[in-house]
């Protein structure tokens, strides 16, 4: 086989290119890794531009739900409001032994049956008592001051210090010696700040609507 026998010129010219080449492949791979590291770097930012500076336009906040879940339950009585007309406020007025108490709440029910009551917001259950008058009341603690407060109840299915989801059943619907005449029933009442509020004007609503009020 014959030998080729290359001059040196061309050995320093074949040298020469392949330092080139070498060289070039090292400074694109350079340059892509720094391509890399700006592109993580941008898409970093745009990430903590969502974590840090986006506010949601979505209300997270619950609307309020009715404490029960049965459509044939209905409004019994009323929630006492100076401000309302003269047969709204005796139809909130219980009468007891000769004593006249205001309402504070609203009793729902009108059926034969008992039937479930649920939690109207998330919360957490501060006080689950008896009363001879009111039957078995459960008080839950809702955020931003709310809080809510169940009587009647023949029985409860949950007990202080539990945090309850909403629409949780908490008891059943019962009897109360302080208004017999009604059936099985709940008196639901609600309080933002302290002040007592009329039930029947909170559905729907957010606890931010009602903090706005």
């Amino acid at each position: 086989m014959k030998k080729i026998k290359l001059k040196k010129p061309v050995v320093y010219s074949l040298c020469i290119a392949i330092s080139m080449l070498l060289l070039g492949g090292l400074w694109y791979a350079d340059t892509s890794q720094k391509s890399l590291k700006e592109n993580d770097e941008d898409l970093n930012y745009v990430s903590r531009l969502f974590e840090d500076n986006v506010v949601s336009v979505v209300n997270t906040s619950a609307s309020i739900v009715k404490p029960y879940t049965n459509t044939n339950v209905k409004a019994l009585n009323n929630f006492y409001d100076y401000k309302s007309d003269e047969k709204t406020q005796q139809n909130a007025i219980i009468n007891y032994d000769t004593t006249y108490i205001q309402n504070n709440g609203v009793a729902y029910g009108g059926i034969n049956d008992t039937f479930d009551v649920v939690s109207v917001l998330p919360g957490t259950v501060t006080s689950v008592k008896e009363d001879k008058l009111m039957g078995k009341i459960v008080t839950i603690e809702h955020e931003n001051n709310v809080i809510t407060t169940y009587q009647s109840l023949s029985e409860v299915t949950i007990k202080e210090g539990d945090n309850v989801a909403q629409s949780t059943v908490i008891g059943k619907a019962g009897t109360s010696n302080l208004e017999k005449d009604l059936g099985n029933h709940v008196l639901f009442e609600i309080t933002v700040d302290g002040k007592y509020i009329n039930p029947e004007t909170i559905f729907g609503k957010t606890i931010d609507q009602l903090k706005s009020n």
